[in-house]
């Protein structure tokens, strides 16, 4: 009942509700990424979504513009405190969080939820083994259970398994643990950054 009627119910109440404010906190935002190079405000990707379906998910434009892909080894992404393709204004948002914002649209729109695993690119859907798919079960989410315990301490593969959990044990009483621990960690910026990377592709992540 939970998992299939009442989060997404929860998820347009709480979302309008936040509208307005969250809405000015990205219009002002939105002016220092534009006052700072003049590129665009919003960077949108390709994400994965439930039952594998592809969906554009926003975000505020933390990177130079056409900064390129830098991935770990395991194929995640590369994030660092020193990263040289942060501008000024992104290093703030990616520290706050505040750049993911924008994906209360996300939610509004019906591709994501408040909480869920991080959808991942739409190629890692080819590298899912076993039961890993089954990620893609449920709606993802702003943050969720890796991002709130771990952010981005663990390799992808953890993360993997830490969402099957997520899924397996999805219920109202474990998405306000992961809300409240959410907060906990963007307030003292907990596991923002990894420091492994490896090589380049192409695009802002």
């Amino acid at each position: 009942m939970y998992k299939k009627y009442v989060k997404r119910i929860l998820d347009i109440i709480f979302s309008l509700m936040l509208l307005p404010p969250v809405s000015l906190v990205i219009l002002i935002c939105g002016i220092f990424i534009k006052l700072e190079d003049r590129g665009p405000i919003f960077y949108c990707g390709n994400r994965l979504g439930k039952d594998g379906q592809v969906f554009k998910m926003y975000k505020l434009r933390s990177m130079k513009v056409n900064a390129p892909d830098l991935r770990n080894a395991d194929g995640s992404t590369y994030n660092s405190d020193d990263d040289p393709r942060l501008t000024k204004v992104g290093r703030i948002l990616r520290k706050t969080s505040l750049d993911e914002l924008p994906q209360l649209i996300n939610v509004i729109k019906g591709d994501m939820s408040f909480i869920g695993p991080r959808p991942d690119l739409p190629e890692h859907i080819n590298y899912y083994e076993r039961d890993e798919g089954k990620k893609l079960e449920v709606l993802p989410g702003i943050t969720g259970y890796n991002q709130a315990y771990f952010r981005n301490t663990v390799e992808w593969k953890q993360r993997l398994k830490n969402d099957i959990y997520y899924v397996d044990n999805i219920s109202l009483c474990l998405d306000f643990k992961i809300f409240f621990k959410t907060i906990e960690g963007v307030i003292l910026r907990k596991g923002v950054y990894v420091t492994s990377q490896s090589d380049s592709v192409k695009g802002e992540h």
